[in-house]
């Protein structure tokens, strides 16, 4: 967000402005050479280490520009940095059961591998398929994993909520399988207290280190701002550097007294950088010296940050669909008191001082607020005190918002904002800019086009609107096959066939399934759906040899031995499904655990039977495969009442005409 430099500047910016660093970055990268050795030494150490600092700080930026650097002449194993969340333009119905938090990690950690691979797979399953790692002795090397913004898995949005402790379950069962695994947890401070809460399995199997990222201090801001132009014929003067920091941590006051300033100990690396690439992009052609007279003529630090905010709350006004002027004035009036200082708000369950917690969220996001823990409760403040001029000159609303007398917002952008927003649960508004990235999108854009597609039928489908799901999926397929990219018209296929099978059409639904296999005969996941549908409508005997067959070819597939035992447990054959569930049971999906619950009753075995039919119903009380299996289960074990109110509570999907049948059966 930064300015655009004067024609004939200098082409290679040095600052990355409000960007985090990459591994690529880390020439430029500088400030935290000591903190970069204190982690990596840390998470070498420690069976898991957690890296805690409050939003902006830079988490992200000294794990990939200075931790990695750090560790890569070190005798390790290290995967890419792993997030929990990604793109939703994938055709989730066709992925089987999984855990998104998984999912994304998975793929985050192996980039090139399709989420049809990866899906189903626990992060033990993973670590394992890689296989032991050694050093060139053939000894044992520590594996080094890490998650960044760990502060996804306590967003409370329901969507995600049942999936955080298994998900945790699973980490820890990684660090107990391999006593060479350790695991780094990147977290904004105001969650820490939440992760200590939920992580006693991540703590309890090895010893743990935490470690505290802070805001840079006088010397880290001088050589996060002197050391980048080390290669650009650019340098700063003497004093330079230090008149920028001095300006950077002097905040001034104008409350209802006479204006005032202090100095406050630490500089926020995101105003650092936001202030260097302005100043470096007024720098003219002919400047190759700093000097101290130039910084104060041109490092106007409230006007860069005030241009900061305003594109802050544009994009944020724009993406919420809130006036960019109440913005500002609930900036002011929430968090600056009458004597000009930083005021706090109490975030409650849904709003903050009137405002919904999600623009709150946003609004932390983008560095202009920041959430602390007291006494048991999150206030919000303004990030920093060097706010508080820019928010009280904002005029909210200076800048145009985007799409209102500039350019257009490109598809893609609204693509992008409903991702997020879904991923911040609001499935509204995220459906809201669906639409609007359809209207957008050009008749030449096809990859968007089928993306949009795509992710309006994940929407529909979560919500339980088959027949709009349907749709979506097929015009996504039609997309992609003018694209000629059949594996992805197959995924779209399989998607469709699972929505089809949802309305009650059956022979369509298998027949979708059949054309999502001919375009990707080798997709083995997709092979398992068209089993699975099989099974849901009636085939069972069918859906066998395919999984048999699948199972010959990969005997580990996990979604593939949780199909065949599920089925086997439905036919009666509880030994043989226990063989292949017993494979795959912990950590265990809902209608994995259903199908132990039902093989276990059908063995005389109703105490067990019965533990694990109240974790399924605790994990997916509303699947309608789940609610089949369970019933099944209870109808074995005497329970026939509870058996028709299980179904009853079957909505999302319902149960199939197949598992009604049934189930009426044994009445």
């Amino acid at each position: 967000m930064s300015a655009e430099p004067p024609t004939g500047a200098f082409a290679a910016e040095p600052y990355v402005g409000l960007r985090s660093y990459t591994k690529d970055d880390q020439k430029r990268f500088f400030g935290r050479d000591a903190k970069a050795y204190e982690i990596s030494v840390m998470w070498q150490a420690h069976r898991l280490t957690m890296l805690h600092g409050p939003s902006g700080v830079g988490k992200t930026s000294v794990l990939e520009a200075g931790v990695l650097p750090e560790l890569a002449n070190k005798r390790v194993d290290v995967l890419p940095i792993g997030r929990l969340s990604h793109g939703s333009a994938f055709p989730m119905v066709a992925l089987p059961e999984r855990n998104p938090f998984t999912v994304a990690l998975l793929s985050s950690w192996a980039p090139g591998e399709s989420l049809t691979r990866l899906s189903g797979l626990t992060v033990q399953q993973f670590l394992r398929r890689r296989g032991p790692r050694v050093d060139k002795y053939g000894d044992p090397i520590p594996i080094l994993v890490a998650i960044d913004q760990a502060e996804e898995l306590f967003f409370d949005f329901s969507h995600r909520q049942s999936f955080r402790d298994p998900f945790i379950a699973q980490l820890a069962e990684a660090l107990d399988d391999n006593e060479d695994l350790r695991l780094l947890l990147s977290i904004r401070e105001d969650y820490l207290a939440r992760l200590m809460a939920h992580g006693d399995p991540l703590r309890s199997g090895g010893p743990s280190a935490s470690v505290v990222l802070n805001p840079f201090r006088e010397e880290e801001a001088l050589a996060a701002i002197r050391e980048p132009l080390a290669g650009t014929e650019r340098s700063y003067a003497p004093q330079a550097a230090e008149t920028l920091v001095r300006e950077l941590r002097t905040v001034r006051l104008q409350g209802t007294g006479s204006p005032a300033s202090y100095l406050v100990e630490h500089v926020e690396p995101v105003q650092l950088q936001i202030v260097c690439s302005a100043l470096w992009n007024s720098c003219p052609l002919d400047l190759t010296v700093i000097t101290p007279e130039y910084v104060e003529r041109h490092a106007d630090v409230d006007r860069s940050l005030g241009d900061f905010l305003d594109q802050a709350l544009a994009q944020i006004g724009h993406d919420y669909e809130i006036p960019v002027d109440r913005l500002g004035a609930w900036l002011r009036e929430t968090f600056i008191t009458e004597l000009g200082t930083r005021g706090i708000a109490y975030e409650g369950e849904t709003q903050t001082a009137g405002m919904s917690n999600r623009v709150v969220k946003a609004l932390i996001d983008r560095h202009v607020l920041k959430a602390e823990m007291r006494s048991g409760s999150r206030w919000c403040e303004l990030q920093h005190d060097r706010l508080l001029q820019p928010v009280l000159r904002a005029l909210g609303g200076a800048r145009p918002r985007p799409g209102s007398g500039q350019a257009p917002v490109s598809a893609a952008e609204h693509l992008r904002v409903a991702e997020q927003v879904l991923a911040d649960g609001d499935s509204k508004l995220a459906g809201t800019h669906g639409e609007k990235a359809r209207d957008a999108c050009g008749a030449d854009d096809l990859r968007t086009r089928a993306e949009i597609e795509s992710f309006l039928g994940n929407l529909a489908a979560t919500a339980g609107k088959w027949a709009t799901a349907e749709k979506c999926y097929k015009q996504a397929s039609q997309v992609y096959e003018r694209l000629r990219d059949t594996s992805a018209v197959g995924h779209s296929l399989a998607a469709a066939g699972r929505v089809i099978l949802h309305q009650g059409r059956p022979d369509e639904a298998i027949a979708e399934l059949l054309a999502a296999v001919g375009r990707v005969p080798g997709d083995l996941a997709v092979q398992v759906e068209l089993a699975t549908v099989l099974w849901h409508t009636g085939n069972p005997q069918a859906a066998l040899p395919i999984l048999h067959s699948v199972l010959s070819a990969d005997g580990d597939t996990p979604v593939a031995l949780r199909a065949r035992g599920g089925i086997l447990a439905d036919l009666g054959k509880p030994e043989l499904a226990l063989r292949d569930l017993d494979r795959v049971r912990e950590p265990a999906e809902p209608a994995t655990i259903a199908a132990r619950a039902l093989a276990l009753a059908e063995l005389d075995r109703a105490e067990e039977a019965s533990v694990e039919l109240e974790a399924a119903l605790l994990g997916g009380r509303d699947q309608g495969l789940v609610a089949y299996l369970c019933a099944r289960a209870l109808a074995r074990m005497g329970d026939r009442a509870r058996a028709a109110q299980v179904v009853r509570e079957a909505t999302r999907p319902p149960l199939t005409s197949y598992q009604r049948r049934i189930l009426a059966d044994l009445r």
